[in-house]
């Protein structure tokens, strides 16, 4: 079965609507579609401009999943943009502008919404730098949080804007949005200066670690390798494909401190966003420049 779904000026066909992709809340493609064009207005601001990683679940979370970069037959409201990689390969990437072009996107099965950290005005410099703080092992929330509030305390000393989100699975990001003006390797290095900066504050292996190798780890990781090219996160308001169907959610910081990342799902997000509003609102019109900010941590700028 297909239904027509106006989007504005478009007709957005949506196969199977019915399916059930998320078994244990009994969540169905159709479903998930509404959820997505009810936040639209909330996830576009990160999707816009942005080469679109598809991981497509044609069965639902419980099923298989496969990747697909190059983006299919698709319709006139879905954007593209050509990239070449390093290893000489190339393909031609979704880009997501519009509520149809997400509504199209979701129809074949792509659960999460990951795209670059840069945009297609300029795909090799980041307009976002990024700190992951992902979980060793289990039972390590607790130091998230904890840990999260000192990479607020790094980034306000450097004068950088900061935005926490729950990654929707086990951990948190911490977006900064910068110039697009410093390419991704310099941007990683000033982002593992930070993170080490973190890591030194915090004092504890046990609770927060740069170590690279994951069989050295025991604490949180303060990732900074993120911050790559081609490399994707599940941008803010991207519903994970986890049983209960949890959301990336965008915090508040006065929220980091006893924050349960269960809250945020599919079926809580509306009301959320109807008490609280959007705390990304405005953030990529306060993008800083990275330049003046290597010599404080001890970095040569880049050339």
């Amino acid at each position: 079965m297909i239904r027509l779904v106006r989007v504005g000026k478009y007709e957005v066909p949506i196969s199977n609507p019915d399916k059930v992709s998320f078994p244990e809340r009994g969540l169905t493609k159709g479903d998930l579609v509404r959820y997505y064009l009810d936040v639209a207005d909330c996830a576009l601001p990160h999707l816009r401009r942005r080469p679109f990683h598809m991981v497509r679940y044609p069965n639902g979370v419980a099923a298989d999943f496969f990747h697909q970069k190059r983006v299919p037959k698709h319709p006139d409201y879905v954007g593209e943009q050509f990239v070449r990689f390093p290893s000489g390969h190339t393909t031609v990437f979704a880009v997501i502008d519009n509520a149809a072009a997400l509504a199209w996107v979701i129809n074949l099965g792509c659960i999460e919404l990951h795209t670059w950290h840069s945009r297609i005005d300029d795909i090799e410099r980041p307009d976002y730098m990024l700190i992951d703080l992902d979980p060793t092992t289990d039972g390590q929330w607790p130091h998230v949080r904890e840990i999260a509030l000192v990479v607020r305390e790094v980034l306000d000393e450097l004068e950088l804007a900061s935005y926490p989100k729950t990654s929707g699975a086990t951990g948190l990001h911490v977006l900064v949005p910068i110039r697009p003006e410093v390419r991704f390797p310099d941007v990683r290095g000033f982002a593992k200066r930070v993170a080490e900066e973190v890591e030194r504050r915090v004092g504890d292996q046990d609770v927060a670690t740069t170590t690279w190798r994951v069989a050295e780890r025991r604490g949180v990781f303060v990732d900074f390798g993120q911050n790559a090219r081609d490399r994707t996160i599940a941008c803010a308001y991207s519903v994970r494909p986890t049983p209960d169907a949890r959301v990336s959610a965008p915090l508040r910081w006065d929220e980091v401190a006893a924050v349960d990342p269960a809250a945020f799902t599919v079926e809580t997000m509306r009301e959320r966003i109807a008490a609280v509003g959007d705390p990304t609102a405005g953030m990529w019109r306060r993008k800083a420049s990275l330049l003046p900010r290597f010599a404080r941590l001890g970095l040569d700028p880049p050339e």
